[in-house]
């Protein structure tokens, strides 16, 4: 079978077309999906985090509080955005169910991550939260206002833009 230009395009078009309806169909399933979510302002000022320290959150600042697990492929794929934002915003991160502070170190650094974890071992802040599916991100402006809230996998640009937002 001999490929020739037009079957090339005509291959890249199919391709092409593809990404976008899978595009669209990840984004109403995250819309679905994040309606059940928490719309309350986030009232918790202070966590506790893996490393035995109490993370306060800062005041006039957007905030990010991302919930994950280490089981989690989605979470996974997502972890380098969470990691590359923690660097120029508020980040906190919940992992759920993922096992002890020791477990979760180790696989921070197996990783190379220096994001703020918060270790959800029983579950409780996911339900707090009312958390149905990871990864799954809330996004709080200065006033600790919920701006935008996200089930499944967000790009760095998609997160970094909603902070910009959450910001003003």
């Amino acid at each position: 079978m001999k490929l020739t230009k037009e079957k090339i395009k005509h291959y890249i078009k199919e391709i092409f077309y593809f990404i976008i309806v899978m595009t669209i169909i990840a984004n109403v399933m995250s819309i679905y999906r994040s309606q059940s979510l928490s719309s309350e302002p986030l009232n918790i000022q202070t966590f506790k985090l893996i490393n035995n320290t109490n993370y306060t959150v800062e005041q006039n600042r957007p905030v990010l509080i991302h919930f994950w697990a280490t089981w989690c492929p989605t979470c996974k794929m997502e972890a380098a955005n969470i990691e590359f934002l923690s660097k120029y915003y508020q980040v906190i991160t919940i992992a759920v169910k993922s096992g002890s502070d020791y477990d979760l170190k180790r696989y921070l650094d197996e990783h190379g991550y220096s994001f703020l974890v918060v270790n959800d071992k029983d579950g409780a802040l996911s339900r707090k939260f009312q958390i149905a599916g990871y990864p799954t991100t809330f996004i709080y402006d200065k006033n600790n206002k919920l701006a935008f809230k996200e089930v499944g996998y967000s790009s760095t640009l998609g997160l970094w833009l909603r902070l910009l937002w959450a910001g003003k």
